[in-house]
């Protein structure tokens, strides 16, 4: 696999991607739904939404139950924090990854769905926020695959595009990619499948963090 040049900037998602919380996610939607008497999603229209902001993943997956919208989203959170016990480890060798790209000298950010208050959250718990300079969710731009939080994050850095990778698991995360016109690195491990990330043609598609670290 050939490496990456001429990069300065690792924009990383964060579910599926850093955490494997695809599972949970998914779990917690259905039981939001099962909540309030709404048919639950199936497990794959689920996954398909990881990556957008929560509102737009509540209207996306419930567009005939809109009287329900407000009240799926404060299930969701409630259950995902409260109730559900389903485990989001992070994935293997991320922090050892993380730590060899500093090393190295890139600088690295998080694009993600998810609200602030989640992602700060989840940066204390794992120890990992020392890691990143500047994260953006769903709370400070418009949702994936929108591209307002790559944007965001170029101008702290006053990069251009060219000189960043968006590394994701999604298809939502690879068209974020290309509507900011930022190469993308796919990885297998979360929601999508090579196949599925190649339609958006990423620069590279990875099993695993060594097989990423390896791109560098």
């Amino acid at each position: 696999m050939s490496k990456i040049p001429n990069k300065e900037l690792l924009i990383f998602d964060w579910d599926g991607t850093i955490m494997n919380s695809v599972p949970k996610i998914v779990a917690t939607l259905q039981s939001a739904a099962r909540s309030l008497s709404v048919p639950e999603p199936d497990p794959i229209s689920a996954k398909n939404i990881i990556g957008l902001s929560l509102d737009t993943a509540v209207a996306t997956l419930f567009p005939e139950h809109s009287e329900f919208h407000q009240a799926l989203e404060e299930q969701y959170k409630h259950h995902y924090i409260a109730v559900d016990t389903t485990p989001t480890p992070l994935f293997n060798d991320v922090e050892s990854t993380l730590s060899a790209l500093k090393q190295k000298g890139y600088s690295l950010a998080v694009a993600t769905g998810k609200s602030r208050k989640g992602l700060d959250r989840l940066l204390g718990e794992t120890g990992l926020g020392h890691f990143f300079d500047i994260t953006r969710t769903a709370c400070e731009a418009k949702s994936k695959p929108h591209p307002q939080m790559l944007e965001q994050i170029l101008d702290f850095y006053q990069l251009s595009s060219h000189q960043a990778v968006m590394i994701g698991d999604t298809q939502i995360d690879m068209q974020l990619a290309a509507n900011a016109a930022v190469d993308s690195i796919g990885v297998t491990f979360g929601v999508h499948s090579k196949d599925e990330l190649a339609l958006f043609n990423p620069r590279a598609t990875v099993n695993s963090y060594t097989e990423l670290l390896a791109l560098f």
